[in-house]
């Protein structure tokens, strides 16, 4: 990282972003160029709060959380599964409304970088034993001209008030708004999970 110019504060970026991953994912080092992108075309620095939204579930979300401090707890971070790589950053807004940036993948750009664009494009020439290598080095070679921006308005969703109600299911206490005819998700065909017997 040293070697291709990164400041101390990306190096540490890089450091964060790969401990709290557990590897050093390719989408997740590209991740860290794209959120200090975010960050730096908003004017902000690391610490002011901010909001964010990915575009895929695949490491994106990660050096989301760890640079712009953007969880899924503290409802700061929305993850959309659209399939882009994508994320957008905006700041807080007490309107409807709030303006953002909005940092993506080229792919025209990434033409530039052979084996990255191998990888991007999940082509089976790409070979990860004997690439995987490469595409690193061409990651940290493109850094930022492989991206590009575009402004942003984004809707902003007002916090509503709600209240505790029993499913008249499991009598498990949840939020009003998340019964459907006074049944929680999971007493619903929509658990994501089967309880099993003792």
């Amino acid at each position: 990282m040293e070697e291709n110019g990164l400041s101390p504060d990306l190096r540490d970026d890089f450091r964060r972003s790969i401990a709290f991953h557990t590897y050093p994912a390719p989408g997740l080092l590209i991740g860290v160029f794209m959120v200090d992108y975010a960050l730096e075309l908003l004017s902000a620095t690391r610490g002011e709060k901010l909001y964010a939204v990915s575009e895929t579930p695949k490491c994106l979300p990660d050096p989301l959380q760890v640079i712009a401090y953007c969880t899924a707890g503290n409802h700061r971070l929305r993850i959309l599964p659209i399939g882009k790589f994508a994320i957008t950053v905006n700041w807080p807004s007490d309107g409807p409304e709030a303006e953002g940036v909005r940092v993506f993948l080229d792919e025209e750009k990434m033409k530039r970088y052979p084996v990255f664009d191998l990888w991007y494009a999940h082509d089976p020439a790409f070979d990860k034993k004997s690439m995987g290598g490469k595409l690193l080095d061409e990651i940290f070679e493109a850094q930022r001209d492989v991206l590009s921006y575009e402004r942003v308005r984004i809707d902003v969703t007002a916090k509503q008030p709600w209240k505790s109600e029993r499913c008249s299911v499991c009598g498990e206490m949840i939020p009003d708004f998340m019964l459907l005819d006074g049944v929680c998700f999971t007493c619903s065909d929509r658990s994501y999970f089967t309880v099993l017997a003792e």
